[in-house]
């Protein structure tokens, strides 16, 4: 395969797709294509929501445009069919009953075969299960464009592996997996994205594989996690501070110092269950993946009852009693909200008959309302008094140094040992 300066249409401008827009937009055509017309009003007006991307380097990707370079945004399909290739970062979710919702991966399948050309590549790099990209993908594509697959089209598969709000191991500074259908295509997958990934890039032998690399760096994080979080169940039960005999267990040169915590996000907490949805398929019951989900899955409402006992503890009522919890994203530093546990702790404490509040300067309060139904805080200047109880649930810079302590009117629990033993009724 040989295209010389191709035009590249990105479909899907969140976390994933607009960083790769930018950074491909600096030595080609970029098309960034969304569905949502404000989220295209609003990058065209310098504003990422996301936070990703700077606002330099957004405007200079918009307005340095030539024969060869540059970025343009639509919401428009007729706008696509330009392109050579086709590079797909949609998110892909899980239902209520927590199988694999495909619906945005096949609309945009969809989309992109109703203007899918003879010789077009199309890349997918949302994370999904083995097999998805040419099983499910791929006769999408043959439907909606009446081409034949490795015959008038072909496809890669390049997992992402953007982390939001890691402003140090950014796109081009992480290693980038790729494939191709033919073994042709995976040399010019592989060196297409060579041009912009510095950190380098490693060629899989089949789509599948890339896939399969990609579900696993996520179950495995996931496995790691429930594992620490089950041991702070255990010491919870013996009295120990869990973060205690991690520092202690952390003096061993070959232990790895996962924390505790709520597992939440569009990754770690959806993409294990890509992987049992196959193997399942498959006739084979993934034990250890589906316990170490039912362990993190479970962690909020942990979270609830043990906050509820320490107000007990100290003889403060549980109706009516006014509660903060620090911080609604999924982690740090970052406004990312997407299946966030901290909405499950609030929605415990209010069955219990608690008043709770929400603070967090990282987010935008609009779009917390349209997710999730209720209004947050986020001057972080307010009286912290006020409250019988306060959660730290995210570990937000703004919150190292507020003016709490622990007294007898007020419980303090840290769920991100960002605070010293001494200054907190309980950690995770």
């Amino acid at each position: 395969m040989k295209l010389d300066n191709p035009k590249v249409a990105i479909i899907g401008l969140g976390y994933v797709g607009l960083p790769l827009a930018v950074e491909f937009a600096k030595k080609y055509t970029v098309i960034g294509f969304d569905i949502n017309i404000t989220r295209i009003v609003s990058l065209l007006s310098g504003k990422d929501d996301t936070g990703e991307i700077e606002l330099a380097d957004l405007l200079h990707a918009l307005n340095n445009k030539n024969a060869n370079t540059g970025l343009f945004l639509t919401s428009e399909l007729t706008e696509l069919a330009n392109a050579d290739i086709y590079i797909v970062t949609v998110p892909t979710p899980i239902d209520e009953s927590k199988k694999p919702d495909l619906g945005p991966l096949i609309r945009a399948s969809e989309t992109i075969g109703k203007v899918l050309k003879k010789g077009n590549l199309v890349i997918y790099e949302s994370t999904t299960y083995p097999g998805c990209t040419e099983e499910d993908c791929v006769p999408v594509l043959e439907k909606f464009s009446g081409l034949k697959y490795n015959t008038d089209f072909y496809c890669g598969y390049s997992p992402e592996r953007i982390n939001p709000g890691d402003k140090i191991n950014t796109l081009t500074k992480i290693m980038k997996v790729t494939s191709g259908s033919t073994p042709e295509v995976a040399d010019f997958v592989d060196s297409f994205y060579a041009s912009i990934i510095t950190a380098g890039t490693y060629r899989a032998s089949s789509i599948k594989v890339a896939e399969a690399s990609k579900a696993i760096e996520n179950a495995q994080r996931d496995v790691n996690v429930s594992f620490v979080n089950e041991l702070a169940l255990i010491f919870d039960k013996l009295d120990i501070d869990t973060n205690e005999v991690l520092e202690a267990a952390g003096t061993k040169w070959n232990f790895i110092k996962y924390k505790p915590g709520l597992v939440g996000g569009h990754c770690i907490s959806v993409d294990p269950y890509y992987l049992a949805y196959k193997a399942e398929l498959m006739g084979y019951h993934p034990a250890v993946i589906l316990s170490g989900r039912r362990v993190n899955d479970g962690m909020s409402s942990f979270v609830a009852n043990k906050f509820v006992k320490l107000l007990i503890k100290k003889g403060l009522p549980i109706k009516n009693a006014k509660v903060l919890i620090l911080g609604i994203t999924f982690k740090e530093n970052c406004p990312d909200i997407r299946n966030t546990r901290v909405v499950e702790i609030r929605q415990e404490l209010l069955e219990f008959g608690c008043e709770v509040d929400i603070l967090d300067p990282w987010v935008d309060k609009a779009e917390v309302m349209h997710e999730y139904g209720f209004e947050i805080l986020q001057n972080i200047n307010i009286n912290y008094s006020d409250y019988a109880g306060i959660i730290l649930a995210v570990a937000h810079n703004e919150f190292n140094d507020l003016p709490i302590a622990k007294n007898q009117d007020m419980v303090i629990y840290d769920l991100k040992g960002i605070l010293s033993k001494e200054k907190v009724d309980a950690r995770l």
